[in-house]
């Protein structure tokens, strides 16, 4: 059993595929929400999830909660503790180890499921395309010493690893249909926008591809966390 912290930026029910997968591996996990004002205990940390959210992983100033949660991304570096970051979390990586972050020229954004094709450096990682929920507009470039995972037609980086424990995806995989739902019935959702699929074609995708989706990513987490 393992202490594995999931760092949350908005409040939202456990029903991801992270912790359900996490909890069912018998992993004691418990949650840390920095932006409240909670504070991570490095000393009983074995692993960690850092969620996506809408905070700009730069604006360290606007948000000093983002440098505690920085310390944890160096603590499980330092340590070789693994590491997963969604989106925000994985921009959060990117962007501690040095590499740019940010919104693309174009203004062009990922809302809905998106076809994620591995690189050729990513068979262990991911043996074929899979179509992924997703909800971004900025981007990160990859570090230096990072593996380049996965890639999607609109945003080149999609995923990276640093050594064998840390891994940043850029992707929702963690969210299944009654997450992405929350999403799409929220007050201001993208739809419209350059890029943004429409309902219709959200649920599409959904139907046809979630299975593959919660089967792949479980066994991805299994794999990383034990």
């Amino acid at each position: 059993m393992k202490r594995i912290v999931l760092v949350r930026h908005s409040e939202e029910p456990g029903d991801d595929h992270v912790q359900t997968t996490l909890e069912a591996n018998g992993h004691a996990v418990t949650t840390a929400m920095p932006f409240k004002g909670e504070t991570i205990d490095l000393e009983n940390v074995d692993g960690a999830v850092i969620y996506g959210g809408p905070f700009n992983v730069f604006d360290t100033d606007k948000h000093p909660f983002l440098d505690h949660e920085a310390a944890l991304i160096e603590h499980c570096l330092g340590n070789d503790l693994p590491l997963l970051g969604i989106c925000q979390g994985a921009q959060q990586i990117a962007w501690h180890l040095g590499a740019d972050v940010g919104p693309v020229e174009s203004g062009i954004r990922e809302f809905g499921y998106f076809e994620i094709t591995p690189t050729a450096e990513a068979r262990d990682f991911l043996d074929r395309p899979l179509f992924l929920p997703q909800n971004h507009f900025h981007t990160f470039d990859l570090p230096a010493g990072a593996v380049h995972l996965a890639a999607s037609e609109t945003f080149p980086n999609q995923a990276f690893r640093i050594g064998d424990k840390t891994y940043a995806l850029q992707f929702h995989a963690e969210q299944g249909p009654a997450g992405f739902r929350r999403w799409q019935e929220r007050q201001g959702a993208p739809y419209g926008t350059l890029g943004a699929q429409d309902r219709d074609e959200q649920d599409r995708l959904m139907e046809a591809h979630h299975a593959a989706q919660h089967a792949w990513f479980s066994g991805f987490v299994t794999k990383l966390f034990g």
